[in-house]
């Protein structure tokens, strides 16, 4: 299985950046992983909200196929316990789905044509975070998942 994660606009701040790079490389001793970043859209100042959305969401739903199991990072989503997500995980890997798409939205979120594309919502929190933020949170969660599937130590009850 591969997981994609694929976010509307890069990370600016370098610390999250480092975070970020971290479990990425943590995460290459379980799986394949690969963050792709969309490209903040040119004059959105002069759009409307609607049509941020619409031209964002064409951006994903060209990064992914039929074939993904898509799951929108969404705060009407889903929460799991890291211990639930690591199971979640391990049962996508069983049912031999070869490709998890979690996808971040910009600023206002997914446009309906995105939303209709998702197997699936999930919710790191009922807390508002920046965007940039849910990335690093995200990959830490992702590897905290794998770690609880091989029995390592890094996460404790």
């Amino acid at each position: 299985m591969k997981i994609q994660l694929i976010c509307v606009g890069k990370t600016t701040f370098k610390y999250l950046l480092e975070g970020e790079k971290e479990y990425l490389k943590r995460l290459q001793h379980y799986i394949q992983v690969e963050k792709i970043e969309i490209p903040e859209l040119r004059n959105a100042k002069k759009m409307s909200k609607d049509e941020i959305k619409r031209k964002e969401g064409k951006i994903i739903i060209d990064k992914i196929t039929n074939a993904d199991f898509v799951v929108l990072l969404d705060e009407k989503g889903k929460q799991y316990s890291s211990k639930e997500f690591s199971k979640l995980i391990q049962k996508k890997m069983n049912l031999g789905i070869k490709r998890i798409a979690f996808v971040t939205g910009g600023a206002y979120g997914f446009s309906e044509e995105v939303y209709q594309k998702a197997n699936s919502l999930f919710s790191l929190s009922k807390m508002t975070f920046s965007h940039q933020m849910v990335r690093m949170f995200f990959l830490e969660q992702l590897y905290r998942a794998f770690t609880i599937l091989k029995g390592q130590p890094y996460h404790h009850e």
